[in-house]
């Protein structure tokens, strides 16, 4: 991935903190006939390895697991907050004109070499913080223990567990930082304008950005 100056992220905390927000990962596989692409929710342990490690799972007919031997180094990507940017946000547009529309995005690359895991007690570890951790905010938090044994049972054996310990973290954060500062900030408010979740934090991510210039 290309990261100017402007846009790099140099501290690994805040690219944990995206994958953490965002856990659900396009991880890319390497494979004889091409690039094997899957989408999957994993789980970061921040206290493995200098980067963290990704722990996730895949359905056992997923033929992705059995590639891993001879995969080497594949890459997972989360994707943060993001949105197109109007030029007609930006006072410079009457000052001077020499404005064009542009995308802000926040994304981290976590490279590694990934290996299957087809252990049952492995799996019902992960499975059991990693529902843990999605369903902490729901009034009612469901447990693999509310479901019948000899389901769940069933359900562990359709899947294999996936882990990739991180090589190589890449944080990228395309915040309008390379605009002028009154741009900035009527980018800010013309986000805000646009009432939706996604604008609101890639609001934020636009003024966080630009205090830390001053």
């Amino acid at each position: 991935m290309y990261v100017s100056k402007h846009h790099a992220l140099p501290d690994p905390a805040e690219a944990q903190a995206l994958i953490e927000a965002h856990p659900l990962g396009a991880w890319v596989v390497p494979g004889s006939e091409g690039l094997v692409a899957n989408h999957v929710p994993f789980l970061l342990d921040r206290s493995r390895g200098p980067f963290g490690t990704l722990m996730g799972h895949v359905s056992r007919a997923n033929p992705v697991w059995k590639l891993l031997p001879a995969a080497g180094h594949s890459v997972v990507m989360f994707q943060g907050p993001q949105s197109y940017i109007t030029p007609g946000w930006y006072p410079g547009k009457q000052a001077h004109g020499k404005v064009v529309p542009t995308w802000n995005y926040a994304v981290a690359h976590a490279h590694g070499v990934a290996r299957a895991i087809d252990d049952e007690h492995w799996l019902r570890g992960l499975l059991t913080r990693l529902t843990a951790a999605h369903e902490s905010s729901k009034q009612r938090p469901w447990q693999m223990t509310d479901a019948p044994a000899d389901f769940i049972d069933g359900m562990l054996r359709a899947v294999v567990g996936i882990e990739m310990p991180i090589e190589r973290l890449v944080g990228k954060l395309k915040a309008s930082q390379d605009e002028d500062l009154q741009d900035r900030l009527g980018t800010v408010n013309g986000l805000a304008a646009e009432g939706t979740e996604n604008a609101a934090a890639m609001a934020r991510l636009v003024e966080h950005a630009a205090r830390q210039q001053r």
